[in-house]
């Protein structure tokens, strides 16, 4: 387990940014993203366009995965 999140690059609306995620929650999102068929980058822009403006990416990420694993 990492204890301390990891900067991973996106590129969001054809900007990159980063977020940075536990292992645990990056793998997770990996997954998710490849079960829907989509690119990790596609992936984020839905979580992207989800959000309230006062979210951190990183948060909602999380907040998505957790909600797509509790759902099952």
């Amino acid at each position: 387990m990492t204890a301390r999140p990891v900067k991973h690059s996106l590129t969001l609306k054809g900007h990159r940014t980063s977020v940075s995620l536990e292992d645990e929650f990056w793998d997770a999102f990996q997954r998710l993203a490849r079960q829907r068929g989509l690119s990790i980058n596609e992936l984020a822009a839905e979580v992207d366009a989800g959000r309230s403006g006062d979210v951190g990416l990183a948060s909602a990420i999380r907040v998505f995965v957790l909600r797509a694993l509790t759902a099952r």
